[in-house]
């Protein structure tokens, strides 16, 4: 590929990286938060510049960029996309744009960060990723925004996994669990409609489980099982616009055209068994995301509500006084951490889009493939679908396409 480039201006002063974000609501919010802060926590290699937000509202999106330190706004991709200023194009919208978005800015020559999951189809995603792998040769990266890879504790746990801590895997089973549906008079945003969302629960809580079990397993689904229901079929239109997870009040309903749950087991190419569970009707559970890795020689388990920290079994260990043990991630030497609070002071979600932020800079700057890549957002749109076929086909094992 092209070489990295390299800082221009007088000696001691980094190269900026300037950055066009599209979309500006909760996933806009939180991205903002990581370009707003790496640069003040890290000695990153070139330096962010918040150049321009964009959205099609123009009084909502001009707030937006009072509210979070963009220097200007757009009302038109298109127009971010053909600036001249902008080295990094960040997609925020919902997934029926993703691909359109990325595309364009690749030709157009950018770097492209792009939120998970990847695409609403695997055909869009292959093209997604053809052109990432042909805009490498040129010299521009392309990642997708897999944020729970940034945790200190998961990616601690990567580190252990590929130390041998746990010897062959057997065992890995993975929940997301949250319960912003359960009133069945929360009106139909665009997340519960397959033609801007792709999928349910499936896509946007069961892509980050999907991504987060390879990555700490160091290997792909070869295969799954799957079922997934759909609990209210009819819910209040949306009066106006919506933003996050929350929508104003309504009138007249719609139909839900995606899943409210999905639950599928999965094997690895390795044979290790995997089981997943992703819902938005988990009655009190609010971002309540969990994973459990069993192994030969030990086990590992997280639980996002208590991120920093990270639970281990040795089993090499005699019984008499083996055990889970809590290790608690907020030492220097743990994963992210040598840039921020002395031990013992913990980190919260939003870090986890600074640290994302860290990893892509400093792979704009050396030249170097940033993961997970679009190829790895590819892999988790091909176990997504394969989880929808094996669910129509009343839970028939389905092999995820190579």
């Amino acid at each position: 590929m092209g070489q990295p480039q390299q800082p221009d201006g007088p000696p001691g002063e980094r190269t900026p990286l300037r950055v066009g974000m599209v979309g500006y609501a909760f996933m806009g919010a939180a991205h903002s938060q990581g370009w707003r802060t790496a640069g003040r926590v890290f000695d990153l290699p070139r330096r962010p510049v918040l150049a321009a937000i964009c959205g099609r509202d123009e009084a909502a999106v001009r707030a937006a960029a009072d509210r979070h330190g963009w220097d200007s706004a757009e009302t038109d991709w298109r127009r971010l996309i053909a600036r001249d200023d902008i080295d990094l194009v960040d997609i925020c919208t919902p997934g029926d744009s993703h691909a359109e978005i990325a595309l364009a800015a690749l030709a157009a020559g950018k770097h492209v960060l792009c939120e998970k999951p990847l695409a609403n189809t695997v055909a869009e995603a292959e093209a997604m990723t053809a052109a990432a792998e042909a805009a490498y040769a040129r010299g521009q990266l392309a990642m997708v925004g897999f944020n729970y890879r940034r945790v200190p504790a998961t990616a601690l746990a990567r580190t252990m996994v590929e130390e041998g801590r746990l010897g062959t895997l057997r065992h890995l089973r993975v929940t997301y669990l949250q319960d912003w549906l359960v009133d069945p008079g929360f009106p139909l945003t665009w997340r519960l409609r397959r033609e801007h969302a792709g999928s349910g629960s499936l896509g946007d809580l069961g892509a980050h489980i999907v991504d987060l079990a390879q990555f700490l397993a160091g290997e792909p689904l070869a295969g799954v099982s799957a079922l997934t229901e759909t609990f209210v079929r009819e819910r209040p239109l949306p009066l106006g616009t919506t933003s996050g997870l929350s929508a104003g009040a309504s009138a007249g309903t719609g139909a839900v055209t995606v899943d409210d749950a999905a639950l599928f087991t999965g094997r690895f190419a390795s044979g290790a068994l995997a089981s997943f569970e992703a819902t938005r009707y988990a009655t009190g559970r609010k971002n309540s995301l969990r994973i459990e890795l069993n192994g030969e020689r030990g086990s590992l388990a997280f639980d996002l509500e208590r991120l920093n920290e990270l639970s281990y079994h040795d089993g090499t260990e005699p019984g008499t006084h083996a055990g889970f043990r809590r290790i608690l991630v907020t030492e220097p030497d743990h994963p992210y951490l040598d840039a921020w609070w002395p031990p013992g002071h913990g980190l919260g979600y939003e870090h986890t889009f600074v640290h994302q932020v860290r990893d892509l800079v400093h792979a704009v700057a050396e030249g170097t493939r940033p993961r997970p890549s679009f190829a790895d957002g590819l892999q988790v749109q091909r176990v997504l679908a394969a989880v929808e076929e094996s669910a129509e086909k009343n839970s028939v094992y389905t092999p995820v396409a190579g």
